[in-house]
């Protein structure tokens, strides 16, 4: 099981969203694609050449329900990681202490997401065979909509 998920990408929040971009791309990464949350956050998967590792940008902006002031340390959102059963990574990660957060559909792949003891987020991403969580963890509508770069 553990063979066939894939690490996809670290999620960091940033302030200024064109300034943080404008960084990036001179050290070398490139926009791979783009979109909006629902709740009107914005997220920017950066790819760097030689590299299969995506590094994301969220942005949250005052209104949205995940906005909030920055303080040193709270830029890191969460690890984002491909896995081919949800219900399987999900019962792993709370075997090893996780808990659950909640869950949203996404177009044809679900996205579940977990907390490690700490309180580091995962994205768990993959098919999406009907809800994993139940009740109130449940979001309704899409997360994302995406365009490429």
């Amino acid at each position: 099981m553990v063979s066939k998920a894939r690490f996809f990408y670290s999620g960091i929040r940033v302030r200024n969203l064109e300034r943080s971009l404008k960084f990036y791309r001179v050290l070398g990464f490139k926009v791979f694609r783009r979109g909006v949350m629902d709740h009107g956050g914005v997220w920017v998967h950066l790819k760097f050449p030689g590299s299969h590792h995506r590094l994301e940008l969220n942005f949250y902006p005052a209104h949205t329900p995940y906005h909030e002031r920055y303080r040193t340390g709270s830029e890191f959102d969460h690890f984002g990681i491909a896995v081919p059963d949800l219900t399987r990574w999900v019962a792993l990660a709370r075997r090893a202490g996780g808990k659950t957060r909640y869950e949203l559909p996404d177009g044809r792949m679900r996205l579940v997401y977990v907390s490690d003891p700490d309180g580091i987020w995962w994205e768990f991403i993959g098919p999406d065979h009907g809800p994993v969580l139940s009740g109130d963890r449940q979001r309704k509508g899409a997360r994302r909509s995406a365009t490429a770069q």
